[in-house]
């Protein structure tokens, strides 16, 4: 795999000192580059600080060994565990170090005792899954669960949706393993002798802690000087839990596991608005539920508008809502208590959900609200930095009213959410932040005053960091600041731990990431971004940073990002490929704009899969943004050879076809294939696939000629005609496949034209970022199509990515032509003409053949995927009684991606994410792939041959 941050700029003396000594210590990664450096230089919040140094260590001994060069040589030190730190709290000046990559190990997990031992960098989904066998859990669960660490979760003292139940991070820890900012280690539990001082300090403030701290559970800003109190125990660990590194290093910790909810139900209440689900809480809290989350109208458009509105569809009548879980001894018993709390509630309508599985697309709603309340209903970017307060729950209804006043005073507005059964809001708000930070200012200082006057908190679980340190004294009292002053001197005199953050913090308007960026207006013949006003800037601040492409989402069907899963390399996330295009487009690290060796780093192993563009909760569609970045940086310029040979495929098919035996019998010759691919800028472990030796639109012309087939302009028959479009892969490569979608669509009493020539969607072209011959391409195919769409017929297309195409590259780089519309919204995959999604109807009669007892391992194309999607292909196989084994993620060719030299080590990785492991498993089951790239892994890297959906079907009809 390939080494990042090789071609990056030489490092300066200071950064190449201190990189060198911390290899010299630790056995654990060290990375200094340009690339690395960008990567880290946020996190999810605001903020931007290019770190020094970004330091994984391997080991307790590492990280260890990290802090003492951190105070040796007088650097700052921050910890970052997945790096979805909204407040910014996880990027510093200093080192940075990284501990979700390695030093991710559950030591021990007693079920007896329900404890676990882990590193800070295990996951919280890491840890749910090894306690879930036990019918256990670890209790806290913030929506970025699935990729989270829990030391970060120690850090900020996160929640989530479920801390009415089990608490906040610090309910949950039993002992801490730390190291102190004067390179003291020890066990943080109960006992505060382990400081020297401590116990004196809070006998000297302890009329300021018993009035001012732990007024209502959500109260997290500042640090937690209640728990120091002996009627709280005088918990040292509870005390650095939401001290946001910056009293000490945690290396290790031991945790509280609890009992998993034995049969919850799902309620959603559905009100007249938010803020009069808001005023029902207190009479709600009264039933005892185990969670209680609110969401606004405006949120659930956004998803309706990203998912579409299956997505909402089991969520009642209303124009705000709370989702409730209700746990109970039993499912009757649970099912008693939540028809209680309905009866007590306020709502003008309810929905009962008794199955997990039913109730989870419903919580799916509210985690990824994280990023699609990123954009108000106008597509304006939304920020964080006050997305966290929280107010005494029975007041959460009055201070909602005067938020929404304050908003609107303000000329701002966002979707909130959150956590209402704790009075916690969660919301981004549209700041014009692209000038300066002066309204964020305004705002932040006003909606603080608005909090504090509600005897509430700035934050709630995120923790203050940057965007709220500054706001601590409008709800502290100017005795409680010069606590967290003296509190802080005692653990790290030097102020080196995560330094500008709760003490002495910086101004919440200093170092902001997006008005250092320059706008980056469309040019001529690029992308559209017309979702973005045209600015690739803008497109490319639409990741926040929440991390869900780090996740593994494959058990709920996500396909984002592959690359990262096979690597664990935030260089291969979407997320740090779009850091680095950011720092590229304000131009102060990453300097070279379009030709930066960084950006070409960042983006080479992006398979430009496109899954991105429908998982990530913010929209990122990297794919598009790799494209564009190689248009502007090659337009005019000589391109890498394989930009011409796999770039530019269809072209050269066209030649291959007549010459079939010449080209295969040379690629069948090993020696020679090994010596010519690496010339075409092809890996020499792959062959190329064998040429057809008579393209699907030949045969099509003959037996149009002859009278076996139907003319496009024949006279049209009572039947619905439909025009079967072979791309160049299958027309050239698979023309069986086209064949096949024929006799299916024809068997169904449908009839099939084809067009007079071929036609090519440019596919290749986009993905090399040769957006120019593209256009030329797509511009034929309007001209060819436009006629025929014109006259009702829809368009069936063979190939999933470039039926893809039409539904979506199309309109981007002809936003303006209206054919392209047209042609989108009449292009339709055979299994939407077949479940009638298509203004097409097979004939009454037809009947497709069954499926019982057949066995498919299905892997859906990436770009379907995230287009189209494959729900119509899963309901027809299943409704046919296939047993369906569906794949999630990228086959791992994508294209011509795995093709190219370089990129077969990534090529085979991301195959073994899911598909290898498959194949292997059934070795008898039906490989079942649309994709041609997809049918062409099987058969590279497993010797499995694939079927289309239409060879599958039509060697049944022919059976029967």
């Amino acid at each position: 795999m390939q080494e990042t941050g090789a071609k990056s700029p030489a490092l300066s003396g200071d950064q190449r000192d201190l990189a060198q000594l911390l290899r010299d210590r630790i056995e654990g990664d060290v990375d200094a580059s340009t690339l690395r450096r960008a990567e880290y230089s946020s996190d999810a919040s605001n903020y931007r600080l290019v770190p020094e140094v970004v330091a994984f260590p391997r080991s307790t001994d590492d990280l260890i060994a990290i802090t003492e060069t951190s105070r040796e040589t007088g650097t700052p030190l921050t910890l970052r565990g997945a790096g979805t730190s909204i407040a910014g709290n996880a990027i510093g000046r200093g080192i940075v170090v990284d501990t979700s990559r390695y030093l991710n190990r559950i030591h021990s997990l007693d079920p007896e005792a329900r404890t676990a031992r882990i590193d800070p960098g295990v996951i919280v989904a890491q840890l749910q899954n090894a306690a879930k066998p036990y019918g256990l859990r670890f209790g806290p669960d913030p929506s970025t669960w699935t990729r989270c660490t829990i030391g970060g979760m120690i850090g900020n003292n996160a929640c989530g949706s479920h801390s009415l139940a089990f608490g906040r991070t610090d309910d949950n820890i039993i002992d801490l393993d730390v190291i102190d900012g004067l390179g003291r280690r020890y066990t943080a539990s109960d006992d505060l002798k382990v400081v020297p001082g401590l116990d004196e300090f809070t006998l000297r403030h302890l009329a300021t802690i018993r009035t001012e701290f732990g007024r209502f559970g959500r109260q997290v800003s500042g640090y937690a000087l209640e728990q120091l109190l002996p009627e709280r125990g005088h918990s040292l660990a509870k005390l650095l839990v939401g001290s946001e590194g910056t009293l000490a290093t945690v290396l290790g910790a031991t945790v509280k596991l609890v009992e998993m909810p034995s049969a919850p139900v799902t309620i959603a209440l559905g009100y007249p608005s938010m803020v009069e689900a808001a005023d029902d809480i207190p009479a709600l809290l009264a039933q005892k539920p185990g969670a209680i989350e609110g969401m606004d109208a405006r949120l659930v458009d956004a998803v309706r508008r990203h998912h579409g509105a299956a997505a909402v569809a089991a969520l009642p009548e209303g124009g705000g809502w709370l989702l409730i879980e209700m746990p109970g001894a039993d499912q009757l018993d649970a099912l008693d208590r939540a028809h209680k709390l309905i009866a007590a509630s306020s709502a003008i309508s309810s929905n009962l959900i008794a199955d997990p599985d039913e109730a989870r697309p419903i919580w799916r709603v509210r985690e990824d609200g994280v990023g699609l309340a990123g954009r108000t209903m106008d597509g304006e970017q939304c920020w964080p930095g006050f997305e966290d307060a929280a107010v005494p729950p029975e007041r959460l209804g009055e201070y909602l009213r005067e938020f929404d006043k304050l908003t609107e005073r303000h000329g701002i507005e966002g979707m909130p959410y959150g956590h209402f059964g704790d009075g916690c809001i969660h919301v981004r708000l549209s700041i014009p932040l692209e000038r300066d930070g002066a309204a964020m200012r305004r705002f932040m200082l006003d909606a603080g005053r608005l909090v504090a006057d509600f005897g509430g908190s700035m934050s709630g679980e995120h923790g203050d960091g940057r965007a709220r340190g500054e706001l601590l004294p409008l709800m502290y009292s100017d005795d409680a600041i010069a606590a967290f002053g003296e509190l802080k001197a005692l653990f790290d005199p030097r102020n080196l731990l995560n330094p500008e953050v709760l003490v002495h913090p910086a101004p919440l308007d200093q170092d902001l990431r997006r008005p250092q960026a320059l706008p980056t207006p469309r040019v001529r013949g690029g992308f559209s971004w017309e979702h973005d006003a045209g600015d690739f800037t803008k497109a490319v601040h639409r990741c926040v940073g929440m991390g869900k492409c780090r996740a593994d989402n494959r058990a709920a069907g996500g396909f984002m990002c592959p690359s990262y899963l096979a690597s664990k390399d935030e260089t291969h996330s979407t997320r740090g490929r779009a850091r680095v295009l950011q720092e590229m487009v304000n131009g102060k690290l990453v300097s070279k704009g379009w030709s930066s060796p960084e950006v070409a780093d960042s983006l080479d192993l992006c398979l430009s899969c496109k899954a991105c563009a429908s998982d990530c909760p913010a929209g990122v569609d990297m794919a598009a943004m790799k494209s564009e970045t190689l248009y502007r940086k090659y337009r005019g310029k000589l391109r890498p050879m394989n930009h011409y040979v796999l770039g530019q495929l269809p072209r050269w098919e066209k030649l291959m076809v007549p010459l079939a035996p010449l080209v295969n019998g040379v690629m069948g010759i090993g020696w020679l294939r090994r010596l010519l691919l690496p010339l075409a800028g092809v890996d020499r472990r792959r062959t190329i696939p064998k040429v057809a030796g008579r393209s699907f639109m030949t045969d099509r012309k003959r037996a149009v000629a002859s009278g076996a087939a139907v003319a496009v302009d024949a006279p049209r028959t009572g039947r619905d005609r439909v025009l079967v479009w072979a791309d160049s892969f299958s027309n050239g490569f698979a023309p069986n496949v086209d064949h096949d979608v024929v006799r299916v669509l024809e068997a169904s009493g449908l009839e099939v034209v084809t067009p007079e020539r071929s036609v090519c969607c440019g596919l290749t072209w986009i993905s090399t970022g040769q957006l120019d011959g593209a256009r030329k391409r797509l511009l034929d195919l309007m001209e060819v199509f436009t006629p025929l769409v014109d006259a009702g017929v829809p368009i069936v297309g063979v190939e999933p990515s470039c039926t893809a195409v039409l539904r979506s590259d199309l309109l981007e780089l002809f936003p303006d032509d209206p054919r392209a519309k047209r042609i989108a919204e009449a292009t339709y995959t055979l299994s939407e003409v077949l479940t009638g999604k298509a203004p097409v109807r097979p004939a009454a009669e037809f009947e497709l053949p069954r499926l019982d007892g057949v066995e498919l391992i299905v892997q859906p194309h990436c770009h379907q995927h995230a287009v189209i999607g494959f729900a119509p292909d899963r309901a027809l196989l299943e409704g046919l009684g296939a047993e369906i084994n569906q794949l999630s993620g990228c086959c791992g060719l994508a294209g011509n991606f795995g093709l190219e030299r370089g990129h077969y080590e990534m090529s085979v990785a991301v195959a073994g994410n899911s598909l290898l492991p498959a194949l292997r498993s059934k070795p008898e089951a039906i490989f079942l792939a649309d994709g041609y790239s997809c049918r062409t892994q099987a058969d590279q890297l497993a010797g499995r041959e694939g079927v289309h959906l239409a060879t599958l079907l039509a060697d049944r009809l022919g059976a029967r």
